[in-house]
């Protein structure tokens, strides 16, 4: 899951323990939310940060959350086709579990996989949400512990 660290990064989640992830307008993006379940484990990714990359892991506590900015005109991420009776985007909320020693780079990540195994290191890829197979992540996180 990603998040630009001036809007939100993995500090911010520290500090507060838990968030909504709230403000994903990406169908594909909130079509991979909606597979997540209560305990699944999520890596937090800076986006657009100098460097991006993994910067920690956080697990999800509640799944099949509506996301209240679609409902306010005030916000960005307001979706005027939406409507509490039938909400078009929803979300998850995420609980800090812990940052990572050193940052596991997008070029580190790039060296270590292909496109067909992490979506986030496909060229053009700028999803905010993507899956990560399970052998990959065992991987990822061997290698935060190293």
């Amino acid at each position: 899951m990603k998040s630009e660290p001036e809007v939100y990064s993995i500090t911010h989640l520290q500090r507060d323990r838990q968030t909504i992830w709230d403000g994903v307008r990406n169908y594909q993006a909130r079509n991979f939310m909606r597979q997540m379940h209560p305990g699944d484990l999520a890596f937090f990714y800076h986006s657009n940060a100098n460097p991006p990359g993994i910067v920690g892991l956080m697990r999800v506590i509640k799944n099949n959350v509506v996301d209240p900015t679609q409902f306010d005109a005030k916000s960005k991420y307001y979706d005027p086709k939406s409507t509490p009776q039938s909400p078009r985007w929803q979300t998850v909320i995420v609980e800090f579990k812990e940052v990572f020693p050193q940052i596991i780079t997008l070029e580190k990540l790039k060296q270590e996989f292909s496109p067909d195994e992490l979506l986030v290191v496909k060229q053009g890829n700028r999803l905010s949400v993507m899956p990560v197979a399970e052998t990959v992540a065992t991987h990822i996180l061997n290698y935060s512990r190293k």
